[in-house]
């Protein structure tokens, strides 16, 4: 088969949708080389590269009028150059699909990662809710398939959009195998010296906005000061909440405890597993997810998780994470303590994350994909 993709956050994103894509893309031309692959995107960047797979390759705006305006290539003129291609399949990896393939004669298939902005609209711009909607409803319309990432998501696609229960598949997604490679105490502690880190430390990875809930980590921390004083190490970037969460930290004495690792310095990816590795444990109490990645990456790296009850939590985290309720800091307080008092526990929650992850293999995902594209 003659694959294409939507390969713009491949190229653009180095955050959840682009992980997604690029270990997707990848996955599928590793275990299943029989096949053609082609990169749709705007532009090239150095976040991805084909060069080491030989069935697989980028495709750009060629006409001028379409490099002029990359934008509209994607999301419609893209049409008319797959069917002419002989592209069997096009998926668009992150809640889209270009406007008119339903009638091009080329099979599609759209990934579904959540409807978040349906759930909380009040967080985001009304006009950016408007652009999302018409763009995932005409995808979830007129797509041969769609994959939701968890069955939370299928839910939400059912109960927002009224997709037909049986046009989805759930398929849920794996991450960078970086993750699963387990480094040695010398490493991590090489890791934290070049970053500043203090010995132990829990860890916050994620986008620094509302629904991520770093606040509540905060106000469990209020609660430990004086049993409890380990810092807390902050991956991921944001602006306005970033600074509610600063403002509350410096009104509580708890600045000094706070390590913007982003402000400090950009860490490199070949660390981040070493970071996992070298935390105590995950915080990741978000009130609504599509799948949560960072949970995934955790249990990958053998380190212990407390997470929220709901959502698509408990499809990631299974038996091996420990759950709390997002509102109420006292809950996320007692997992930090349990999972620091407790060794034996945390010992356990180790190794029940390394058998939970198994279920997330890059073949298994990319498997469950090849399917989805064989019964079309």
């Amino acid at each position: 088969m003659n694959i294409a993709f939507d390969a713009k956050r491949a190229y653009q994103n180095n955050t959840g949708l682009g992980n997604y894509s690029r270990t997707l893309i990848s996955s599928l031309a590793t275990y299943f080389p029989q096949h053609s692959y082609y990169l749709y995107a705007p532009k090239l960047t150095g976040m991805y590269t084909t060069a080491t797979y030989t069935n697989m390759q980028s495709v750009l705006p060629e006409k001028r009028l379409h490099r002029w305006f990359r934008s509209a290539w994607r999301s419609k003129y893209v049409v008319g150059e797959l069917a002419a291609k002989g592209i069997d399949i096009y998926h668009g990896l992150s809640h889209e699909i270009p406007f008119g393939i339903h009638e091009s004669g080329v099979k599609s298939v759209v990934t579904m990662h959540d409807l978040i902005f349906e759930r909380y609209p009040a967080q985001y711009n009304p006009i950016d809710v408007q652009t999302y909607r018409r763009k995932a409803k005409y995808a979830c319309q007129y797509a041969d398939k769609v994959i939701a990432i968890s069955e939370q998501t299928r839910q939400d696609l059912i109960h927002y959009y009224k997709t037909p229960a049986e046009k989805i598949e759930v398929v849920y997604q794996s991450c960078d195998e970086s993750f699963a490679t387990a480094h040695d105490a010398a490493s991590i502690q090489k890791m934290k010296e070049q970053y500043g880190l203090p010995a132990s430390y829990f860890l916050y990875v994620g986008s620094i906005i509302e629904r991520k809930n770093l606040l509540g980590i905060l106000q469990a921390m209020q609660q430990l000061k004086g049993e409890v004083d380990l810092p807390l190490v902050v991956l991921g970037g944001g602006t306005g909440y970033k600074d509610k969460v600063k403002a509350f930290a410096q009104k509580h004495g708890l600045s000094e405890r706070i390590i913007w690792l982003n402000e400090k310095a950009r860490i490199a990816d070949a660390d981040v597993p070493l970071l996992y590795q070298g935390a105590e444990a995950l915080l990741y109490p978000s009130i609504f997810e599509g799948f949560g990645i960072p949970i995934l990456e955790a249990l990958w790296s053998r380190t212990p998780v407390i997470t929220s009850a709901g959502s698509c939590f408990g499809e990631t985290g299974g038996d091996a994470a420990l759950y709390v309720n997002p509102l109420q800091p006292a809950t996320i307080a007692d997992a930090m303590k349990k999972v620091l008092n407790e060794k034996p526990f945390a010992e356990e929650m180790r190794t029940k994350g390394w058998t939970h992850a198994q279920l997330f293999s890059r073949e298994k995902c990319a498997s469950a994909v090849m399917k989805v594209y064989e019964s079309l």
